[in-house]
């Protein structure tokens, strides 16, 4: 009884998650798996100690403490000296939306994404304007670029963060397999914005006159060295082995004690409900994982070799649940029902659920900050917009990368079992 209780919460959250949103009330993701957990908790099936041990805490602590980094460079005024240097560019907007792209990508690869499109979007939304310019291309490429250039590396996103902690994967390593792909995808990004909006860059556009004002940050050079040394020092003690986590973590705790920013504001910076959502996945697939119910599944896929470790399977698999489920719960699920999966799968795995996120709108968070945060400032991106973009952007990179992976031997196209 208990471990059907723990599958039907777990199909319901999941269910629930894939739609989105509770009918009816205003809960998203994160209120979802919270949900989802206390019912474990309220119905008996798991106690509080089950849910603490099934929680990876390297993982979020990992994720914390390079937001905590990230929003050093918010807080200096990087992110607003960036923008003011892209408007000031010479050249008409296709070599504007370019430069979107390479600056979105580049920050997205070592920066949290979500502190960079909280601070980028409304700052890039008002630069546009004042170009007389559509916002609307450059939300999109701002949010696609960022879910392409943060597949190159494992601090990229959330979900390559987690898959580096489990795996142990190599920092360099992880470059080798999935940065050529990301760097592609990056273009594309550019190529097919500029081919679907190259008529309708300037527009006219009618302001709403109860737009809030775009926060500004001045520039502060001090701030942003000290932002740079701590991600130099961050990757080279990475690249010694030393642990992620608390590497990150006592290079976070230095940028804590700043004598201009407060540490208010630097925790306020971090993305909470990001972090809760990781946790209550944690608890919810941990808490299947230990009823042995996805070993008794996975094992007679795995004997008629039908399991994710191939190209041919894995890549439609994430594309399909990126775009249900979400990247990071799809991520952290198979992460948790996946015994022992090859180093290749892992690369694999976080290359092309990050690019499967540029699909539809709600394939990644990255797509929905940026989306709700342009909102905010008059700048509507319905569904079937992000769609017309997002699928061409997706299958063509995602195609790329397949051959990329297959090519070098990343990962076989077919399991071995099945040639």
């Amino acid at each position: 009884m208990q471990s059907a209780v723990v599958v039907l919460v777990f199909l319901l959250t999941y269910l629930t998650m894939a739609a989105g949103r509770l009918p009816w009330v205003q809960v998203d993701r994160t209120g979802i798996a919270l949900l989802g957990v206390i019912a474990l908790l309220g119905l008996g099936a798991v106690t509080i100690d089950d849910v603490a041990g099934n929680i990876d805490t390297a993982t979020l602590v990992l994720l914390f403490a390079l937001m905590m980094i990230s929003a050093q460079f918010a807080t200096s005024g990087l992110l607003d000296s960036c923008v003011n240097w892209l408007m000031g560019l010479r050249g008409g907007p296709a070599i504007l939306l370019a430069a979107t792209v390479a600056v979105c990508g580049a920050f997205s690869a070592v920066l949290a994404n979500d502190i960079l499109l909280f601070g980028m979007t409304p700052l890039l939304i008002a630069g546009v304007r004042r170009r007389g310019l559509d916002p609307r291309p450059f939300v999109l490429a701002l949010a696609a670029a960022t879910n392409a250039g943060s597949a190159a590396t494992l601090i990229g996103s959330p979900q390559n963060i987690a898959i580096g902690q489990t795996g142990n994967l190599g920092f360099w390593t992880f470059i080798a397999a999935c940065g050529v792909p990301a760097v592609l995808a990056l273009a594309v990004v550019f190529g097919v914005l500029w081919y679907l909006w190259r008529d309708r860059m300037v527009t006219e556009e009618v302001l709403p006159a109860d737009l809030p004002e775009v926060p500004f940050h001045p520039y502060d050079r001090v701030q942003t060295l000290k932002g740079v040394i701590s991600v130099v020092v961050m990757l080279i003690f990475f690249t010694a082995g030393f642990p992620r986590e608390i590497v990150a973590l006592l290079i976070a705790a230095v940028l804590l004690t700043s004598r201009k920013v407060t540490s208010r504001t630097m925790i306020g910076s971090v993305d909470w409900p990001l972090l809760l959502l990781f946790a209550c996945l944690f608890a919810l697939t941990g808490a299947l994982h230990d009823t042995g119910i996805p070993w008794s599944v996975i094992s007679p896929l795995e004997e008629h070799g039908l399991m994710p470790d191939n190209l041919a399977m894995l890549t439609p698999l994430t594309l399909l649940m990126s775009n249900t489920i979400g990247n990071v719960p799809s991520v952290i699920l198979m992460l948790q029902t996946w015994p022992d999966p090859p180093r290749g799968a892992l690369y694999a795995l976080a290359l092309l659920s990050t690019l499967a996120g540029n699909l539809l709108l709600v394939g990644s968070l990255a797509n929905l900050v940026v989306v709700e945060r342009a909102a905010s400032y008059g700048v509507r991106i319905t569904f079937a917009e992000h769609a017309r973009a997002g699928i061409p952007i997706t299958l063509i990179s995602m195609a790329l990368a397949f051959i990329w992976l297959a090519y070098w031997g990343w990962l076989p196209v077919f399991s071995l079992g099945a040639e």
